[in-house]
């Protein structure tokens, strides 16, 4: 039996351990964490910093980063460091310092898993990924544990980790996956607010019902570094004893200290940046880091007038370099409130223009005013809420709340909406609240405990059950039509299987559901089916399974049902239960790697009867009998889909990929003739493309990987060898890094071949212009090799009679934005992109607007200043741009950010994109 009960908080600027006998007879204490101060010094803390330095190899000495404890991965290679020294050489050396990992972690657009930390590190720095970041501190939590209380591994106790309540599912299963890579046992996941309202439930102890004495709604806003977290909470008096559930949360909403620290960096840039325009990507993070500092000292209760921030110059000037500007108390403070709490009217919304916070290439709202996103939360529960629409109680829990202006804006702008006072519940300590509560969160599970002693505290817990509505999204063409899997309010342990609905799923197959969650839709009972157009939704990761097949029975099919549960230690669990053998079942995970946005258009669906007539005409030509079909038919195929489907230009991507299933299932056959296999080759990469976007992407992705060892049948025809290329490029966002290596060494040996003849013309192994176009499309290709594919595409366009789509292939190789979800850290640094700037810039512009839109994709704003180039690469581009005048659209990319419209994207992908595809960038 466990002799502790263990909380830890795993907070974005701050990591921290509580705990408490199990017998709850001794109060919650926090773990002093010995950490590296300085070089020479270690100390002790209740926080440590969520930071962890990458060092060079040789920079510091063996103990330095070996004590009091090495970084999980940490190498002779590649040092580390955790806690507050991390954060002092971080504050001085850019580019070195992983921060905001618990933010990377939700944020579902990049491979979490991928070593992509620190973000925008300039070369020859070691990455390491979110998930491992998030493991190091993890781990530093139980080798100080584990040090204090040698007696009592933290392996062997209750552990309790708390996430933000918004933090969707695969941000939760990643969670438990740090925490099983740091060492730690299986553990329950509590959401941060209940956590804060734990702990001030435990300090009122035995006076928690007179303290709640009329408080019906309760609003917890927990503000941390990295998310704002909304939780409503109704009180109910039974008898002089409160019940307290659950009844709402927000959205996930990535606004916290570090957007503060951002906007107060930028305000400070025009001063410490001349004689350049703007700080580099480096330096710039290196301000931040100085402004989180300042912003710290200037909340808190005794704050100074005013904080000096220096910024230290780079190479032979860092000091006589260096610049100071001053931060005054006032004026931040002034600052923050206008910025993020301006007082708005109660139907205030969100607004969704671009947000000039953009960095460090994580998804930040477009509107920084954390009033009105309380705004939209409270009008989205206004059905439970009563005519007031407003809570009566309110606490707030997290650093930004150490000075009383931000807690007495927000109780203005609550008091203004109700017309009435609102009740403040007093948290003393907004840093520590999170790791107490999940402590007295564990003692009201475990109480009452067989043993414990007299006067033990009480403990009360938090109802309301599943905090969502989770949804499975029904296969409805274009509607989106939903059935509940689990309805809000479901408790723990209990579960709920759809009856009604059945599934019959191949065995050996790859199987997959699109989830849907909701927190204001009220109480939906499992199994209604409900249109979710309009409604605010999270679209969650994938659920995916593979049900094993016996041998001899790889084509058999199982028939199921599906069953959701909230389990007790706070994750979702969604099963495949066989109908013939309830007993039999198969659990269902979630794709969290580097998965394509869910956000994307809906599974093919049973449409009219022009479907099925365009499948029927794909099986006289694929069929698994030879009709004797005539040459001229195989090669009119698309257009004769086109008669009945219409122009493919307007087929969406449910459609694309059912036509694309269709051509999957009758692959075998396209080797029949040339004709054959390159009207096979030419329309399933139409339909595929361009490789992620729609459900089961990633499996039918694997599924023609299979094809590319089997090569194509008629090599001695030039124009299959075309079409090869071409699908490979429409699929290439699909591709694993590993995948896209292997596909870039075959097209490199043939394009070398291909490329001595002359002038490029082409050869049996197909066009020039399509090899190229396919180089360029290697987006999760390490960019080192991308620089270098780029460096041989400047060597061939200083020839006569270039084709000019390399042009275009070399503006997307070196472009700012990735068109796959996950490539973003795989851009070529902005620093070596002036070989390629210089080429562009020397072209005649009149004569050669490929060249243009290749400055274009070079010079593109995004917001991300790891990814965009310095204002003086730019500059010239624009100019350059005005003096031609350019189309308005390319002169705006440039000039700031902005979306690009469809021929835009049209042009930067190669060709038009399905309708309603949505990619990042």
């Amino acid at each position: 039996m466990a002799l502790y009960i263990v909380g830890i908080d795993l907070g974005t600027s701050h990591t921290l351990l509580a705990y408490a006998p199990a017998d709850g007879s001794a109060p919650v204490a926090l773990l002093p964490i010995a950490q590296r101060v300085s070089a020479a010094e270690i100390g002790a803390g209740p926080l440590l910093p969520s930071l962890r330095y990458q060092a060079g190899e040789g920079e510091l000495a063996p103990d330095t980063w070996h004590q009091p404890w090495p970084p999980l991965g940490a190498s002779a290679a590649a040092p580390a460091l955790l806690g507050r020294y991390a954060q002092d050489l971080g504050a001085q050396v850019p580019g070195r310092l992983v921060s905001s990992a618990k933010s990377w972690l939700s944020h579902a657009g990049v491979d979490r898993s991928a070593a992509i930390l620190p973000w925008g590190a300039p070369e020859g720095v070691h990455r390491i990924s979110p998930l491992q970041a998030s493991a190091s501190y993890l781990a530093h939590l139980r080798a100080a544990w584990d040090a204090q209380f040698p007696a009592a591994p933290l392996a062997q106790q209750e552990l309790v980790l708390t996430v933000p309540a918004s933090f969707d599912e695969g941000a939760r299963a990643l969670t438990l996956e740090a925490a099983q890579l740091a060492g730690l046992p299986p553990l329950r996941l509590l959401e941060e607010p209940q956590a804060a309202l734990h702990d001030w439930l435990l300090m009122q102890s035995a006076q928690v019902g007179a303290a709640l004495q009329g408080t019906e709604w309760l609003l917890v806003v927990d503000i941390g570094g990295g998310t704002t977290d909304l939780s409503l909470v109704q009180v109910t008096q039974t008898d002089g004893q409160p019940e307290l559930a659950r009844r709402g949360v927000g959205t996930h909403l990535m606004l916290g200290g570090d957007n503060m620290d951002l906007a107060l960096a930028h305000g400070l840039e025009a001063e410490l940046a001349p004689p350049q325009p703007r700080l580099s990507a480096a330096r710039f993070a290196q301000l931040v880091q100085r402004c989180r500092v300042a912003k710290e000292q200037l909340l808190a209760p005794d704050a100074p007038e005013a904080v000096t921030v220096t910024l230290l110059g780079s190479g032979t000037q860092l000091l006589g370099g260096a610049r100071s500007a001053q931060l005054q108390r006032d004026t931040v403070r002034q600052q923050l409130l206008e910025g993020f709490f301006p007082l708005q009217p109660r139907d205030a919304r969100p607004q969704q223009r671009q947000s000039g916070l953009l960095s460090w290439g994580l998804p930040y709202p477009a509107d920084a005013a954390i009033t009105r996103h309380l705004a939209a939360f409270l009008q989205a529960h206004a059905g439970v809420l009563g005519a007031s629409g407003v809570p009566d109680s309110v606490l707030f829990n997290g650093g930004v709340f150490h000075g009383t202006a931000i807690a007495e804006r927000v109780v203005d702008q609550l008091m203004q909406w109700r017309g009435a006072p609102v009740r403040v519940l007093v948290n003393p300590h907004p840093d520590w609240a999170v790791a107490r509560g999940a402590v007295a969160h564990g003692l009201a599970r475990a109480q009452p405990v067989a043993g414990a002693k007299a006067g033990a505290m009480p403990g009360l817990r938090i109802g309301g059950g599943s905090a969502r509505s989770y949804f499975l999204r029904l296969d409805d063409g274009d509607a989106l039509r939903a059935i509940c899997l689990l309805p809000q309010g479901s408790e723990e342990g209990v579960a709920v299987r759809l009856e009604d609905q059945r599934f019959a799923l191949r065995l050996g197959q790859a199987v997959r559901f699109h989830l849907l969650a909701a927190t204001a839709l009220g109480q939906v009972p499992a199994g209604a089916v409900r249109d979710l157009a309009g409604e605010e939704l999270v679209h969650l990761p994938p659920l995916t399974a593979m049900l094993p097949a016996p041998p001899g029975r790889e084509r058999a099919q199982v028939e199921v049902q599906l069953q959701a549960m909230m389990t007790d230690i706070g994750t979702l669990e969604v099963r495949c239960v066989s109908v013939q053998d309830p007993q039999q079942s198969w659990p269902l995970e979630f794709a969290v790697r580097g998965e394509a946005p869910a956000a994307a258009a809906a599974p093919a669906a049973a449409r009219d009867p022009a479907l099925a007539q365009a499948i029927a005409q794909i099986d006289r030509i694929f069929g698994g009998h030879d009709q004797g079909v005539a040459a001229k038919e195989v090669r009119q195929l698309r257009s004769s889909l086109e008669k009945i489907l219409g122009a493919r230009e307007a087929w969406d991507l449910a459609l694309l990929r059912t036509l694309f299933d269709a051509l999957l299932a009758r692959a075998r056959r396209r080797r029949r003739t040339p004709e054959h296999e390159r009207s096979w080759l030419n329309l399933a990469g139409y339909c595929l493309r361009p490789g992620v976007g729609a459900e089961l992407d990633a499996w039918r992705i694997d599924q023609v990987w299979a094809l590319h060892a089997q090569g194509i049948a008629h090599a001695q025809e030039s124009g299959n060898w075309a079409e090869w290329w071409i699908f490979w490029r429409r699929a290439a966002a699909g591709l694993s890094e590993e995948r896209q290596m292997q596909l870039l060494e075959d097209v490199a040996g043939h394009m070398q071949q291909a490329g001595q003849r002359a002038q490029g013309k082409g050869s049996a192994l197909g066009s020039y212009d399509d090899m190229v176009r396919l180089f360029a499309v290697m987006e999760n290709v390490p960019w080192a090799y991308r620089l270098e594919m780029g460096q041989w595409m400047l060597d061939r366009l200083r020839k006569p009679h270039e084709p000019v789509q390399t042009w275009w292939a070399l503006g997307r190789l070196c472009s700012r934005v990735p068109l796959g979800p996950a490539g973003a850290h795989q851009i070529i640094p902005p620093e070596q992109l002036d070989p390629f700037l210089e080429a562009v810039l020397a072209q005649d512009w009149r004569h050669n607007d490929s060249a243009m839109f290749a400055a274009v994709q070079m010079a593109r704003m995004t917001g991300d200043r790891a990814r965009d180039l310095s204002d003086t690469q730019r500059a010239p581009v624009l100019a350059r741009l005005q003096q031609q005048r350019a189309p308005a659209n390319w002169q705006a990319m440039v000039a700031g950010v902005v979306e690009l419209d469809a021929v835009e994207q049209r042009r930067s992908f190669g060709e038009s994109l399905p309708p309603g595809l949505v990619l990042l960038g």
